[in-house]
């Protein structure tokens, strides 16, 4: 799918883009890997692990739509990662996670259609579902653009999906490496905002190959959603401390106790396939009659329950604190 395409990740010299590329340069022969991303530091420390020759880095913000024009100009795919996406921070700056998350996308979108991509997937959050805080009020917009975006397009132009998933184990500003750090401080009890709190749980490599495998599945407007494990943050902190002693601190703001990625009223748009749930676009795309029930690799969907909900507290697979501590050996 990928050899000799070229491939461009925005956000590239983050947790997901390091691993998109590990991935990518292990199981394909690219003809080049295009790293867009801000942060020159970030991207010089990438350049001395990932110096392949396919390797191409450019700096740049997906806040300045000829910048992304210039970088975009031949590629076949198209990673969005890049978005602001601390939500305490977002709710302190809303106008520049705005900037960055909703005009950003737009950029991305109208870069892509300029160049003629074939391929774009852009990465979301369960926190875009029935958001509550300003970041997940971004990242629905966001999913809202990409999706639109397909009928912008045209008939033949590129085909924008979007990929939501929960929370990302060991990612940079994650829970996780946060109590590693607090651990290796010796602190006594580790901090949680609320004792009833559940989360969505997936490694990155987990993401890294669901977004790889919606590649071949997607036909344009699909947000595809992993069926993964939910876990309880007082689990967590016995899985890493060895005790479930812990300080409660008081949920931040804008956090949520549980999270859903399909909400209850996307219901009669949700599709069920064996390792995943589809949401098909609400809208029409006037030039394009899509089955969602059959992908582009021929698996067959069904119709989701009538009221259907996915939520991170009512999920029927919870990890134990045995498993977290597996999973954590192994993502450490």
């Amino acid at each position: 799918m990928f050899n000799d395409k070229n491939i461009l990740i925005t956000g590239g010299t983050g947790s997901f883009g390091k691993k998109f590329v590990s991935h990518l340069l292990k199981n394909y022969s690219p003809r080049k890997i295009i790293i867009y991303s801000r942060d020159e530091l970030k991207q010089f420390e990438m350049q001395q692990r990932f110096n392949d020759s396919c390797m191409r880095y450019f700096i740049g913000d997906v806040r300045d739509k000829e910048r992304l024009i210039t970088a975009m100009r031949d590629v076949d795919y198209v990673v969005h990662a890049a978005a602001l996406k601390q939500v305490p921070a977002a709710e302190y700056n809303p106008n520049e996670c705005i900037k960055t998350n909703i005009n950003g996308a737009q950029n991305v979108i109208d870069a892509c259609i300029a160049n003629k991509v074939s391929w774009v997937i852009a990465l979301s959050t369960d926190k875009a579902a029935n958001p509550v805080n300003l970041y997940g009020a971004t990242k629905l917009a966001s999913d809202k653009l990409f999706v639109a975006a397909n009928n912008i397009s045209g008939a033949n132009g590129a085909r924008f999906s979007v990929v939501r998933y929960g929370n990302v184990v060991g990612s940079r500003g994650s829970v996780v490496p946060f109590y590693r750090q607090l651990l290796s401080e010796g602190r006594d009890k580790l901090p949680v905002t609320h004792p009833e709190m559940t989360r969505f749980w997936i490694t990155l490599d987990e993401g890294v190959e669901f977004v790889i495998k919606n590649f071949s599945r997607m036909q344009g407007g699909e947000i595809f959603v992993p069926k993964i494990p939910s876990i309880r943050i007082v689990d967590l902190v016995e899985a890493m401390s060895g005790k479930r002693e812990y300080e409660t601190i008081g949920i931040r703001p804008g956090e949520k106790l549980h999270e859903v990625m399909v909400p209850e009223e996307m219901a009669h748009h949700s599709i069920e396939f064996d390792d995943h749930f589809v949401i098909a676009p609400a809208i029409t795309f006037f030039d394009k009659n899509v089955d969602y029930f059959k992908n582009r690799t021929g698996e067959r969907g069904k119709a989701a329950e009538e009221k259907f909900e996915y939520h991170s507290g009512k999920n029927p697979h919870f990890l134990s604190v045995k498993e977290l501590r597996e999973l954590d050996k192994l993502t450490s």
